[in-house]
């Protein structure tokens, strides 16, 4: 079938009002996906068992698992425990007690993709792993309220990069967001910082935000330094200190006056410790 989407010079797509509605379905269902494993995380469970939850539940409300089979990826989210940064691969790993995790989900509902994460405790968490979690809801948080018709993707990325650092975090940069839509990942790259002249992004994020953009916002926040390293399995990014790594991620639209969020939580359980946002 023709591509009768229309498209920046940049290559992203314009979406309609009618997309709209597709990508609020299966943001939804991702939302609700998360919500659903929340009570299922505590100490002795294992990843894997939680991935098989969430394949369960996506494939029960009439959704594809994004992830299954993507490149090679073999299984149905990713959960990125402690010092794990994104696409940690679920396993026998056992949860332990004071453990911290991201879990990521996207959802293909009628063609769309709904894409999100959030952070989980496996147990009370120890004060800077809960301090960390707060930094990077409120980085997330920081990005989502630039975005708006003519700002522009370094004003986001500038206002999520300043924060972070004021609080003595890192931002990875190894790793960004993206559009989405009927792909899974699509222009553009969506930076967590401010891109210097000599980044091979610099170009791309002086691009001005349009009504019918679609992406995600996913920052990845360390409690160290900013350097990652990928594991020998080509999957499982971890931080080369060692130290502590979170994220947050939305998939969103921009609208002719602000943004809608897609996957907001129809529980209030994005954050764990009690954020509706």
């Amino acid at each position: 079938m023709k591509d009768t989407v229309k498209r920046t010079p940049e290559g992203i797509k314009l979406h309609t009002p009618e997309d709209f509605e597709g990508m609020r379905r299966a943001g939804r269902l991702a939302a609700e996906a998360l919500d659903m494993i929340g009570p299922h995380v505590v100490p002795g469970v294992t990843t894997e068992a939680l991935d098989t939850l969430l394949h369960d539940f996506m494939v029960d409300h009439g959704a594809i698992p994004a992830t299954l089979d993507y490149k090679g990826y073999p299984k149905s989210c990713c959960i990125s425990i402690n010092e794990v940064v994104c696409h940690g691969i679920p396993g026998k790993r056992v949860l332990k007690e004071r453990d911290i995790m991201n879990i990521d989900v996207t959802a293909i509902l009628d063609g769309w993709h709904g894409d999100t994460s959030r952070m989980y405790t496996a147990g009370e968490p120890k004060k800077f792993a809960r301090r960390l979690i707060d930094v990077t809801h409120e980085t997330l948080m920081r990005g989502l309220a630039t975005i708006k018709p003519g700002a522009t993707f370094a004003e986001m990325g500038r206002a999520m990069q300043s924060y972070a650092e004021s609080e003595k975090c890192s931002v990875v940069r190894e790793f960004c967001g993206h559009g989405l839509g009927r792909e899974f990942h699509e222009p553009p790259n969506v930076l967590h910082y401010q891109a210097g002249r000599t980044d091979q992004h610099f170009a791309m994020q002086q691009t001005k935000m349009r009504p019918g953009m679609f992406f995600t916002v996913e920052p990845m926040v360390n409690l160290g330094k900013r350097h990652t390293k990928v594991k020998p399995d080509g999957w499982t990014a971890v931080t080369k200190d060692g130290l502590l790594s979170a994220q947050f991620e939305h998939s969103l639209g921009v609208t002719e006056d602000g943004v809608e969020i897609f996957t907001l939580s129809p529980a209030g359980r994005f954050h764990p410790f009690g954020s509706a946002a």
